[in-house]
């Protein structure tokens, strides 16, 4: 998860050193637009910028394409909060709820059976996260240090970024039934 202005946030699946360049491109376009216009860039503006960078590199030989997804989330005045989800060719789209990476389509199907529009709290989205992430996991229990979760959520009328720590995601495994197993060491 990658901060890229106080009011987005940023999940990637690929190829980390695209991630990177992309990430930093995405900063710098926020700062700017917060610098011409002194609020925030709107979330699906700064995408579509992220985006036609995306899709510039596949129409040019000699220029590798990203080989990077990204889930896009934050807030802004205008939509509230949005989710999009952004392929490696610069196509993007708006969800309710969305994965990317290994096993996607297992975790997209999960999505579509389990999420409910307009009956989902934060509680109740953050247990289907660990669902859902428990599941495209390669292993039969999920850990802390194989996880890492992050939210915005409006404090005071502003949106707030919060990293999880490593307890707060054991909590979080705990509350969702899918907490690490002890092993009894019988084989």
């Amino acid at each position: 998860m990658y901060k890229i202005d106080d009011h987005v946030a940023v999940a990637v699946a690929g190829i980390t050193a695209d991630a990177n360049i992309l990430i930093n491109y995405a900063r710098l376009a926020a700062q700017r637009y917060r610098y011409a216009y002194q609020e925030p860039i709107p979330i699906e503006q700064l995408l579509h910028r992220i985006c036609d960078l995306k899709q510039s590199y596949t129409q040019f030989g000699g220029l590798r394409p990203f080989g990077v997804s990204f889930l896009v989330v934050g807030w802004d005045e205008y939509f509230g909060f949005q989710l999009f989800r952004s392929e490696p060719s610069g196509n993007y789209g708006g969800w309710k709820a969305a994965a990317i990476g290994n096993n996607s389509p297992n975790a997209d199907s999960v999505l579509k059976s389990d999420y409910k529009i307009g009956d989902t709290d934060m509680k109740k989205a953050k247990s289907l996260a660990v669902k859902v992430l428990a599941k495209m996991l390669d292993t039969a229990s999920p850990s802390p240090d194989k996880l890492e979760f992050s939210s915005i959520t409006l404090k005071d009328g502003k949106p707030e970024y919060k990293v999880y720590t490593k307890k707060d995601i054991e909590g979080l495994l705990k509350d969702a039934g899918v907490e690490k197993k002890e092993s009894s060491g019988d084989i």
